[in-house]
């Protein structure tokens, strides 16, 4: 909160920044944690997912309870976050359980999820065409000219549910072609393949677009929103869990393949990790498989010295800490150091290196970036 009323970041965001400070040097915009009395209200909390994939919905509950107490009844409360179908219904209930004043017509609920890139957020958020779900039309309409104040995309208006369930497809066909490409780069690596070379031939077909294949799926939601939709329908969603699976197994597929490298090294390797963040140039660590690549070599390998390399973040970070194995050190200083070589991210940095400067360390490249 306080660093947000300093015009301060914790992330990076292109223009975030900037637009940021603008807004709360001009009184526009400040943070507090009292829920305050206003006539439209946005929840964007967190919705993750608990140890048996089903949706946590403890932070929207939260959220609700805090805005029924200032809600007088004709007010818009939009459901933002990425969330399972019938949680603005869900929402809706506890607002009504916790003011018993107001019934379902003081109300205008609607769930209107966000479509926008990490690295492209500034962007995105304005050009981006809208999925806009009422519980009500005329709450998909009072949402619809509430974002219409900087959206300049498309408003597609519809019922929540629906909007809900747009959302989690977005992200679980991705998922499930990334688990696609994923599952190639397994069986071309055991058949002796080049993947990538596979994979460009095949894209020249007119009708076939792979995705790239790595490390497996990280972030807040590719990895986590297909499951809202098993949960939601365990005994049809059959492939979007098989999906999930694939992509959740890829870093375990990944360490297989350092533990042998490290083993032809000797007894004491130093092994170099390219990349901790989920995706390219962005320094976001939700899900990230390359994280976890990290904090399974650092607690299986104890006698190996491991050089964490993530430009985009200045301290190791947390999950990290407590392993003496491990340290954050530049790409220079890794490059030289490695006995093994793992590229998990391909960050610009990264991709600007030759393969000539590796040296003789024995490269993993999930990225493909050094074939």
């Amino acid at each position: 909160m306080d660093a947000v009323n300093r015009g301060e970041v914790p992330f990076v965001e292109p223009g975030l920044r900037e637009v940021l400070e603008r807004a709360v040097a001009s009184g526009q915009l400040s943070a507090q944690t009292a829920t305050p009395k206003a006539d439209a209200y946005i929840v964007a909390v967190p919705t993750p997912f608990t140890d048996t994939h089903s949706a946590d919905l403890s932070y929207i509950e939260a959220a609700a309870k805090n805005v029924a107490k200032v809600l007088e009844g004709g007010e818009l409360i939009i459901l933002e976050s990425t969330s399972p179908p019938g949680a603005t219904e869900f929402m809706r209930d506890v607002i009504l359980r916790e003011n018993p004043e107001l019934d379902d017509s003081d109300l205008l609920v609607a769930h209107c999820p966000e479509r926008v890139l990490p690295g492209k957020i500034m962007e995105e958020m304005i050009t981006n065409d809208r999925i806009i779900g009422g519980l009500t039309r005329e709450a998909a309409e009072a949402a619809r000219d509430l974002y219409s104040a900087f959206c300049k995309g498309e408003f597609l208006l519809t019922d929540a549910r629906t909007a809900e369930m747009a959302k989690l497809t977005e992200n679980s066909f991705r998922d499930v072609n990334i688990a696609f490409a994923n599952e190639l780069s397994i069986i071309s690596h055991k058949l002796g393949i080049d993947v990538w070379e596979v994979i460009e031939l095949a894209n020249h077909h007119p009708r076939v677009n792979i995705l790239q294949p790595g490390p497996g799926v990280g972030g807040h939601c590719i990895a986590v929103d297909p499951w809202f939709i098993v949960d939601a329908a365990p005994e049809q969603a059959n492939l979007i869990r098989t999906a999930r699976q694939t992509n959740d197994a890829k870093p375990e597929w990944v360490l297989g393949r350092i533990e042998q490298a490290m083993e032809a090294a000797g007894d004491s390797p130093t092994v170099a990790l390219l990349g901790l963040a989920f995706k390219a140039n962005i320094d976001d660590l939700r899900e990230s498989p390359a994280l976890r690549i990290a904090e399974q070599l650092a607690q299986r390998a104890p006698n190996a010295e491991i050089l964490a390399v993530e430009p985009h973040v200045g301290e190791l970070p947390r999950s990290l800490q407590s392993f003496g194995n491990v340290s954050l050190t530049n790409l220079n200083q890794a490059l030289e150091q490695a006995d093994v070589l793992v590229l998990l991210v391909d960050h610009d940095v990264f991709k600007a290196v030759p393969s000539t400067q590796l040296g003789d360390a024995t490269v993993i490249d999930t990225r493909g970036i050094w074939r």
